[in-house]
């Protein structure tokens, strides 16, 4: 209990301390609250996976009744993982935010806003009540929203802002009605009330239970086609918020769900296929606009509901497993998807990181007008290209290891699926693969066009690396991707317990299943230290042989052409030209281009802008459509007083008129009743 109120009064206390102090003194603040709630929430979650209980009922009001907090193996691995972003990304924070050290108002609100959103995701983790759950929601979601906002004179800023807050807001609403669903039948708000009421009305009502819940967590999570906020939110805000948003923040739309899955009695066939198909789903089409991406955080956004898509799959093989009673499926499954979630928050935080390094050096982030960045920021390419080959899946990184998980358990499945569900296996198999090739495609040309090759645009200002203090989260993020690449045992051991929670097998963790596990990521793990020490025998010979060899430098033969200019390097809509062709159906490009005319053609222009076709048929023409019903009503706004007047007594009227409506009709239907 002294705990939980230390942690309760560290944001209040330095929310009230932050506005008087300087702008390095409020940066100093927020860290070291965020240093004291990791500490708080972190020894706690240790404590759970150690075997130890966190149970807390506390005395609550008439409506919300007593609120429970409690920290089960799932909260604590989430708890972790919500700790280390706030702590890395707040670092990163500190040096990234100096640039803006004379918006001294933005930055104190900015501040508060961090702390509140680092202590909102801690609390979704620990509450077991759902009107407070609701509340703490809302308080996530408004502490998001405003950080987004921070470059709030940017109007497209501003408009993503206001996408993400009534997108959060309908996510709210579907939570609602699945936390009142609950309260109506059982009078009480509390998360045990969902897990009794769902197991004596096992069916229909479970099954909408679970929709309405999954519906509000697939928005926050970024499932498609729920996702049409997410592109919009990660690029406008700051750097840090951003890896902070794609790390913890959609993947606590990730612990509704898994959460709901424990407590939900449903058929776990059904629903696990239908998470399955809608992540396959999500994860190519997430991948798929990546591709044509030209701003650089927007590509990186479209790749996180892409690898929402990947824990998706994990989470829906746990499901049919768990309906088949197959525990390597299902423990191989939810791990896959618990690990993803750990490797996707580094992975994606670095490289978040890593493209505010650019901005801040560059101040856009315009693909097209990028190159050659590696010789000027040789340390942020490198962090980047670690990343990009992290989140493609490829080895010895951690990226590799999930995806491993779950290629492991679809070949287990194999062997003991009936005809009709091979199809699924191979869907399944397909997608992954496909979503791999497609992220090397993406993360090839994102690479390449930003970091190599040589500048496409004059920048009026010297560009530079970052400072050396700026760049220690990044280093620390990168060694964890690693760490998890060669030593994936020590990390996949901590996973036991929430694994646990969803095959009840208490007695036989997932990593020794039918020689499925740990001999298996023993030898991945040696593999990767042969493949390490590979590298380093031939970097070793390279350096060695050209130590005898002396170097010279000429130009590239440019085909004859005798005034080389950067223009003839590929743009970043050259580079995937042909991927574009092939697949120019699924898409949505609007092409602005100036054909050459003449025989010596002066000057030629071409551009492409994607546009996501989803968002378009399930937002734009449902809003335009819904524009054009509520004009038919401007009449009723017309600017004279007698008619605002006629509308002010019709009310009142209609208002008495309906106790007598009432009476009517219920005499109406007690003279049926006689007859």
């Amino acid at each position: 209990m002294i705990l939980l109120n230390l942690f309760l009064l560290i944001p209040v206390f330095t929310a009230v301390l932050i506005p008087f102090l300087s702008a390095k003194g409020k940066a100093i603040a927020v860290y070291a609250a965020v240093i004291l709630m990791a500490v708080i929430s972190g020894y706690q979650a240790v404590e759970v996976l150690m075997g130890h209980e966190f149970n807390l009922m506390l005395s609550g009001n008439f409506v919300s009744g007593d609120i429970r907090l409690r920290i089960d193996a799932l909260s604590a691995w989430f708890i972790l993982i919500i700790n280390f972003s706030f702590l890395t990304g707040g670092f990163y924070g500190i040096f990234y935010m100096s640039s803006y050290r004379l918006q001294t108002k933005n930055l104190s609100l900015q501040a508060i806003l961090f702390i509140l959103l680092n202590a909102s995701l801690t609390g979704l983790c620990v509450i077991q009540n759902g009107f407070i759950f609701l509340i703490v929601w809302e308080i996530m979601a408004l502490s998001a929203f405003l950080s987004i906002l921070f470059e709030h004179e940017n109007a497209a800023v501003v408009k993503a802002g206001i996408n993400f807050l009534i997108q959060s807001h309908i996510s709210i609403l579907f939570l609602m009605i699945g936390f009142i669903l609950v309260s109506s039948k059982t009078g009480s708000y509390d998360f045990d009330s969902i897990y009794l009421y769902s197991f004596h009305h096992q069916g229909a009502f479970s099954l909408l239970l679970f929709g309405f819940f999954f519906i509000g967590f697939a928005i926050k999570a970024g499932f498609v086609p729920f996702h049409t906020w997410l592109p919009y939110a990660h690029p406008a805000a700051p750097a840090h918020i951003s890896g902070i948003m794609s790390g913890v923040l959609i993947k606590i739309g990730i612990f509704g769900i898994l959460r709901m899955l424990l407590l939900i009695h449903v058929d776990y066939k059904m629903v696990g296929s239908a998470i399955l198909l809608l992540s396959i789903i999500s994860g190519l089409y997430g991948v798929m606009l990546a591709i044509l991406q030209h701003n650089l955080k927007k590509l990186l956004a479209y790749h996180s509901i892409e690898n929402i898509g990947i824990i998706g799959i994990g989470i829906g093989l746990g499901c049919i497993g768990l309906g088949f009673h197959n525990p390597v499926l299902s423990s191989l499954g939810f791990a896959g998807a618990l690990l993803h979630v750990l490797n996707h928050s580094l992975f994606k935080s670095l490289l978040f990181f890593t493209a505010g390094n650019v901005y801040q050096a560059t101040h856009t982030l315009d693909i097209e007008k990028l190159g050659g960045l590696a010789r000027k920021m040789p340390q942020t390419a490198l962090l980047f290209l670690l990343a990009a080959l992290a989140i493609c899946g490829l080895p010895p990184f951690n990226g590799f290891i999930s995806e491993f998980l779950l290629y492991s358990g679809l070949f287990g499945w194999l062997h003991q699926a009936d005809v009709a569900w091979v199809i699924g296996i191979g869907l399944s198999f397909s997608a992954l693969v496909l979503i791999g090739g497609l992220a090397m495609i993406c993360f090839t040309k994102a690479f390449g066009i930003v970091f190599l090759g040589s500048e496409r645009h004059e920048f009026s200002h010297e560009i530079k690396e970052v400072s050396v203090l700026q760049l220690v989260p990044l280093y620390f993020i990168g060694a964890f991707i690693i760490a998890i690449g060669l030593f994936p045992n020590t990390f996949l051991n901590i996973l036991v317990q929430p694994v646990q929670l969803f095959t009840r097998l208490q007695a036989l963790p997932f990593t020794s299943f039918q020689g499925q596990g740990t001999e298996v990521l023993q030898s991945v793990g040696r593999s990767s230290w042969l493949l390490i020490a590979l590298v380093m025998v031939v970097w070793g010979i390279r350096k060695f042989i050209q130590q005898k060899k002396l170097r010279a430098q000429s130009p590239t033969w440019g085909c004859g052409y005798t005034a080389p200019t950067p223009q003839l390097q590929y743009t970043a809509s050259s580079f995937v030209k042909s991927y574009t062709k092939l697949f120019g159906l699924i898409f949505m490009i609007q092409k602005n281009e100036k054909e050459l005319t003449g025989v010596f053609p002066s000057e030629a222009h071409y551009e492409t802008n994607p546009y996501d076709k989803i968002e378009k048929w399930l937002i734009d023409y449902p809003l335009t459509y819904l524009k054009l019903f509520l004009n038919g009503f401007r009449f009723v706004q017309n600017g004279k007083l007698q008619f605002y007047i006629l509308y002010g007594i019709l009310f009142i009227l209609s208002v008495l008129s309906i106790p007598l409506i009432y009476e009517q009709i219920n005499g109406f239907i007690e003279f049926l009743k006689q007859l």
